[in-house]
């Protein structure tokens, strides 16, 4: 018996192999020297006449053995894919976290297509915007955002001022500078409000998802390991075909 991790691990190695003859063959067989022959002899009219070296080419390529060489090569192919998808219908396995059956029978086809897009998940959660560390947030219910504590600023405003440098006499007016003083004329209450996540919430999640990551890789190499039947679809494919 085989198990199916074996002819995936063939699989591709088959597959280049295949490409590379059937293209071989398609290139030979526009070649239409190699499939034309000749044989040609000389006789003279009379004995006395000059005698020539007959003439011959043979046939190097047979277009039905070109076909028959294609057919036993896709016949491996065929096989082995059929071989491939036949088993994944019924190559299935439970994912399971911290021992906690998650997802339940899972085919590995659809295990191969969750453990992609976790990955990408996995880029789009490790890029998520994080609260200022510097600040102190707490959640908003009433916004459901994250929130700052109140902070109590004071707004100045220049208010020029008069100062006597010398009283005013009978004989000269007081000698004044005007000078502009900062006056607090009002408070600014400011809250800042963010949408982003603190770190270490980011860094839950990122470890909750290598664990499901884990889990689902556990999973599919469960499910590639079971017994498979192979496959003899190629044969009567080409059976018909040539036949």
């Amino acid at each position: 018996m085989t198990k199916l991790n074996q002819i995936l691990a063939v699989e591709k190695g088959v597959k280049s192999d295949v490409q590379r003859k059937v293209t071989d063959a398609y290139h030979t067989i526009q070649k239409a020297p190699l499939l034309s022959g000749i044989s040609r002899t000389y006789q003279p009219i009379d004995d006395e006449g000059e005698q020539l070296p007959p003439e011959s080419t043979k046939v190097q390529v047979q277009a039905d053995q070109v076909l028959r060489d294609v057919a036993a090569t896709l016949t491996r192919l065929f096989d082995i894919t059929a071989t491939k998808d036949i088993a994944n219908c019924s190559a299935k396995a439970d994912v399971k976290v911290d021992g906690t059956v998650l997802l339940e029978n899972v085919p590995v086809t659809y295990l191969l297509f969750l453990e992609k897009q976790l990955v990408d998940l996995h880029t789009l959660i490790s890029k998520l915007p994080t609260l200022d560390p510097s600040e102190t947030w707490t959640l908003d219910e009433n916004t459901d955002t994250w929130r700052t504590e109140p902070v109590k600023t004071t707004r100045t405003k220049k208010v020029p001022r008069n100062h006597v440098l010398a009283e005013a006499t009978d004989k000269h007016p007081a000698q004044v500078q005007v000078y502009n003083e900062d006056v607090v004329v009002g408070y600014w209450t400011k809250t800042a409000f963010s949408g982003a996540l603190p770190q270490r919430r980011i860094n839950e999640l990122l470890t909750r998802l290598q664990k499901l990551q884990d889990a689902v890789k556990y999973a599919r190499e469960e499910a590639n390991g079971i017994q498979v039947d192979d496959q003899r679809i190629g044969d009567a494919v080409f059976r018909y075909l040539l036949g």
